[in-house]
């Protein structure tokens, strides 16, 4: 089953680099869709210079002041014509996917794609149509942010409640989905309510979803950590409005 990496980027030019680095070296089969959300810090220029590259026919380029070599044979580099947010991104991604199973990595060094084969597995084994990462089950992780520790249990235990599953990572980027899954779903959310929204509907459809234990590397704000207290708000309705409203 071919593996469709989604990426939806945003203002990471300092990790780009090493995030495609690092996705390319799974051995895994699969093809990676980089979706630029019109960055402003020179991620868009980087990713048009090597789009225009691989057109020419180039199968690889120089990063890092040339010290490593991507590969960019299976990447596929997609533009947003404005600044739409994670969830236009991730639906981009999802529709221009080919593989049979979608998979969500963000742009920065937090998440290991060394991890795919522990995420892709009970997918591969039959055993589940959903897989989320979860970093509360154990694996290895840098401390920091006390409270956002607590906003991401706190906003997991509210949707468990309405979703009647039980999360211990809502919030987790590494969520894994069967193409079939997504298919049946209209996501509506532009930002980062993607996380509630698309959690609520697939509880709706009854899909078999599986936790796994992942590490995390998060960041802090002065490394480009982008979340704040203002989008645990904004989750905080999507939950609402996902699971109650629509």
């Amino acid at each position: 089953m071919k593996l469709s990496v989604v990426i939806p980027v945003y203002n990471e030019r300092a990790f780009i680099e090493e995030v495609l680095l690092r996705v390319q070296a799974n051995e895994i089969d699969k093809e990676i869709l980089v979706i630029d959300d019109c960055s402003t810090d020179g991620t868009r220029p980087l990713l048009e210079e090597w789009n225009q590259a691989q057109a020419a026919g180039a199968h690889e380029a120089k990063v890092q002041g040339g010290a490593k070599t991507l590969p960019l044979d299976g990447i596929r580099f997609l533009f947003q014509d404005r600044n739409r947010g994670k969830g236009a991104a991730l639906r981009r991604g999802f529709a221009e996917a080919a593989g049979e199973i979608l998979l969500v990595q963000d742009a920065d060094l937090e998440y290991d794609p060394q991890e795919y084969g522990i995420l892709l597995r009970p997918i591969l084994d039959g055993r589940a149509d959903v897989v989320y990462g979860s970093r509360f089950l154990g694996g290895p992780q840098r401390v920091h942010y006390f409270w956002h520790y607590v906003g991401n249990k706190f906003l997991t235990l509210l949707s468990d409640v309405l979703t009647n599953l039980k999360l211990t990572d809502m919030e987790t980027c590494y969520k894994v989905f069967r193409r079939e899954v997504m298919a049946g779903i209209r996501l509506k959310s532009d930002r980062f309510g993607f996380e509630p929204e698309v959690t609520a509907k697939i509880a709706k459809g009854n899909w078999r979803i599986y936790e796994v234990p992942i590490s995390y590397s998060g960041r802090t704000y002065a490394e480009g950590k982008k979340i704040t207290w203002k989008d645990g708000v904004k989750t905080l309705w999507c939950i609402f409005r996902y699971n109650l409203l629509w």
